[in-house]
């Protein structure tokens, strides 16, 4: 079997990519039956040479290839038909701005395989770029506070060579005596834990800070029974919740009014109450005045997040009173960073940290007799043109209803 790594086609330029060259020379060495090759690319953080030096064919063309192996969505003219896909299509929540998207992979007899789908029995995702949105999104953060209030100056991460190098900036820096409320047990939010433990901030208790002020920077890490509750005031089940959360209501207010900081890290699913609503944000009780929303769910569950940023422009400020726009060092202002590709600024590390994951994963599969039922679980069109059953509640979608 042949496999490709594509190019990145998709605009803004992303430089990720699956398999680094190392990576890529350890699948070639476990699977020694497969073919690898990759598609020549300018933008991609590893060189056409330093695949090269690893012994794989670097081409323009890889249309000979069974399986192509991407990263963002492939634009629909590039598409080859009766292939194999794998990359994040962005389609399996209906986003209407890739209907076009599955609609072509239909018509082009492609079986698509996204990133997002690749999970276990239980549901859980096995692979993601989510611990580096929540390096990333945290330092954002931190960089935010820093030029807002005249503390310090953080570089962009898009400027250091990796993970350690934003590490060292960070080692740079104080901070003032602030409290952090971080959302989410996740990838994203546990990689959010990783640079607040990075600056050896303290970790305390949800009771405690809820009840106490402090000498120094703290923060708590709190999961969806912390922030909702049952309407009818009994114990809250966190799988129950997440099979039917219409019975449950937000709990985040008590958080809100102790907090100067959130991140958000978590996981929000549908119907799902809203951390904070546009009304919560006007409470004169609601202290947070800084929200590092890595999740980026647009007017959705964190009121203050009414558009992305990007990262070459990532902050603007949330103005709660006449729940508008304003500049992100404004006066009374939240100030908001809602970049929604977060993991792009640290490509290296994130490549690296995805490649893991993948080999772990899924190459194994196709020589396995997909074992565990990887590919099963994943594939979301076959190559006769369907939908498969587990997403066949994508059909009115495809249909334009």
């Amino acid at each position: 079997m042949k496999f490709a790594i594509i190019k990145e086609r998709k605009n803004p330029p992303d430089r990720r990519v699956v398999f680094s060259p190392e990576k890529l020379a350890e699948a070639q060495l476990a699977f020694p039956q497969a073919e690898f090759v990759v598609e020549s690319s300018d933008i991609r953080v590893f060189s056409d040479d330093a695949y090269r030096e690893k012994g794989f064919t670097v081409t323009d063309d890889v249309s000979d290839a069974d399986v192509m192996i991407g990263v963002k969505e492939v634009p629909i003219d590039a598409l080859i038909p009766n292939k194999k896909y794998f990359y994040f299509s962005h389609t399996i929540k209906k986003q209407p701005y890739n209907r076009k998207l599955l609609k072509a992979m239909l018509d082009k007899h492609i079986e698509m395989y996204d990133h997002e789908t690749i999970v276990k029995k239980s549901g859980a995702r096995l692979i993601g770029f989510g611990r580096y949105a929540g390096l990333v999104g945290a330092y954002n953060g931190f960089r935010a506070l820093g030029l807002r209030d005249g503390l310090f100056q953080l570089p962009k991460v898009e400027t250091l060579t990796d993970l350690e190098a934003v590490k060292r900036e960070l080692d740079k820096i104080t901070l003032p005596n602030i409290k952090i409320v971080l959302s989410g047990t996740g990838k994203v939010a546990m990689g959010a834990k990783e640079i607040l433990d990075h600056l050896k901030i303290k970790e305390v208790s949800d009771a405690l800070y809820l009840t106490s002020q402090f000498s120094e920077p703290v923060y708590c890490m709190i999961d969806v029974m912390e922030y909702n509750k049952r309407k009818d005031g009994k114990v809250g089940d966190k799988w129950a919740f997440y099979k039917d959360p219409s019975g449950y209501e937000s709990n985040f207010m008590p958080y809100a009014k102790q907090s100067d900081y959130f991140i958000a890290g978590h996981f929000y699913g549908n119907n799902a109450p809203y951390l904070f609503t546009r009304a919560d944000a006007k409470h004169p009780d609601f202290r947070i005045n800084l929200v590092a929303d890595i999740s980026c769910d647009i007017d959705g569950p964190v009121a203050s997040t009414i558009r992305p940023s990007t990262i070459a422009d990532p902050f603007y400020g949330y103005d709660p009173t006449t729940e508008s726009e304003v500049a992100f060092d404004a006066d009374k202002a939240i100030t908001v960073m809602a970049v929604d590709n977060l993991p792009c600024e640290l490509p290296k590390d994130a490549s690296e940290g995805f490649g893991d994951m993948f080999l772990e994963s899924v190459i194994p599969a196709f020589f396995n007799d997909d074992e565990r039922g990887i590919l099963k679980r994943a594939k979301i069109t076959t190559n006769n043109g369907q939908l498969t059953e587990r997403f066949k509640y994508l059909q009115d979608y495809v249909d334009g209803k």
